[in-house]
């Protein structure tokens, strides 16, 4: 029997693609190599305890909003709570709750960053936020040159509305907005921006981080239960999900292609692949699919996060999202922040009543671990760095924990095979019309995910997802 489609990886843009085609009437077999769906937007379970392992926050999901716009399609309610704020950032001596009211956000800001330009500034970042949304329409192809220019032309509204700050680097954009900026301010705002940018101020365009600066103002949700019973929401309607099934080649046919696993062929029409677009070439023999994954390789940044996963029992009140700026940056790492999401109260599905599961991650390049020398001591250093830091910013006692162990690039690459972690940044290298496109020069080959059009997070992956859907549907 030959299926439809063909979908390999269950990450984000993996299950949601499938879950859009298989509610098309499409026959679509979702391939995944581990029990649980979402890869690095999964959860897992370590002895009695459940950790989310990477993304800890959904964001999209409202009015107007890609997320909400793909679940609504489907049909599906998630079960969510709004978190508001959606960050707390804890900076020396200065606490700052980004709340999703301006006014209720900016006063806090003002009072620990104070600048004659605040106002001017952070209006400007939620005038940018607000008037990007209402933006639709616009599409990425790069099958072919004339696809892709057609498709370009497609951004031109887009274009001339921001091409002020599209043009501008973000890292002098705001020293000239500004004039002189404090050390303390300009390291709030560089950590703000990497948390969803996923590169520093010095390489993105203004609007990229004015988009990052600003997604609080968006409404953000913790998942109950975790992500991977969102994921399992999410695939409900595809009847062929075949977990613990690693694809480990694929042989493209002229009509057709084959997927072999460890102990059976499977044949599809098409093939979407939710892999990184520079790791996707491992997968085939073909010369021609082989030079172009070939020539994305060098987009690989190795970007990755170091984790530290707790459970602690507590009374005490906790948000659910902290950003802990530290003096330096951390050894081993890329970042002085860290951020450590708490499980909510009263989310029993992931922890035990008077316990939290905590997810803390911070920036790292998966380069500063291949080498198994020492592999084991700077592990353990770093474990206990972020350990000392969390429990001294958020007041827990070493009796609290009842677990505690870490995960480095070669811990997701060992489970997910992945090593680089975060997507392709939005950066001036990176960036339309360079930036790698959900179809493929390949026929009937096709990529989702965080390493092509449109970014990473809930929202750039399923503006791929919705981008996909429109190339197929073409």
């Amino acid at each position: 029997m030959m299926s439809d489609f063909a979908v390999v990886g269950s990450g984000i843009g993996g299950s949601a693609i499938a879950a859009l085609l298989s509610a098309k009437g499409y026959d679509v077999v979702l391939f995944e190599k581990e029990s649980y769906l979402g890869g690095c937007s999964s959860s897992f379970q370590r002895g009695d305890y459940t950790y989310n392992t990477g993304a800890t926050t959904l964001a999209g999901y409202e009015e107007g909003h890609i997320v909400k716009e793909v679940f609504d399609t489907l049909g599906i309610v998630p079960n969510l709570i709004e978190t508001d704020p959606s960050i707390v950032v804890l900076h020396g001596d200065k606490t700052t709750p980004r709340y999703r009211d301006f006014e209720r956000f900016f006063d806090t800001l003002d009072a620990n960053y104070p600048n004659a330009k605040n106002r001017a500034f952070w209006e400007l970042i939620h005038k940018i936020n607000d008037e990007f949304y209402r933006f639709d329409g616009h599409y990425y192809a790069n099958a072919n040159f004339l696809a892709k220019t057609k498709s370009l032309f497609s951004f031109a509204p887009l274009f001339w509305k921001f091409k002020k700050y599209l043009l501008a680097n973000a890292q002098t954009f705001i020293e000239d907005f500004f004039g002189t900026l404090e050390q303390q301010y300009r390291q709030f705002l560089e950590s703000q921006v990497l948390i969803v940018a996923q590169a520093p101020l010095r390489e993105i365009n203004f609007f990229t981080a004015a988009l990052a600066l600003a997604y609080t103002f968006n409404k953000n949700y913790y998942v109950m239960g975790g992500f991977s019973t969102l994921f399992d929401t999410l695939v409900s309607g595809v009847k062929n999900v075949r977990r613990c099934s690693e694809i480990r080649s694929i042989t493209r046919h002229e009509n057709h292609f084959e997927l072999f696993t460890k102990t059976q062929i499977h044949s599809a029409k098409k093939v979407i692949l939710n892999s990184t677009v520079y790791d996707s070439g491992k997968l085939f023999h073909d010369g021609n699919v082989l030079r172009y994954y070939k020539k994305h390789e060098k987009l690989d940044n190795h970007q990755s996060s170091f984790m530290l996963y707790m459970t602690i029992k507590s009374e005490k009140s906790f948000h659910h999202h902290y950003q802990i700026i530290h003096d330096a940056p951390f050894p081993h790492t890329l970042s002085q922040a860290l951020f450590v999401s708490f499980s909510d109260k009263e989310d029993i599905q992931i922890a035990p009543k008077g316990h939290y599961s905590i997810t803390a991650s911070i920036h790292t390049d998966s380069r500063f671990w291949e080498d198994k020398e020492g592999y084991k001591a700077r592990k353990k250093e770093l474990e206990d760095i972020l350990r000392k830091v969390i429990m001294a910013n958020l007041d827990i006692k070493e009796e609290e924990i009842v677990q505690c162990f870490g995960a480095t690039s070669r811990t997701f690459n060992r489970y997910i095979k992945r090593a680089q972690l975060g997507g392709n940044a939005m950066t001036f290298k990176n960036f339309l019309p360079f930036l790698p496109g959900n179809d493929t020069p390949i026929k009937n080959l096709y990529n989702v995910g965080d390493s092509v059009y449109a970014a990473q997070g809930w929202p750039g992956v399923m503006l791929g997802v919705k981008n996909l859907q429109r190339l197929l549907d073409a």
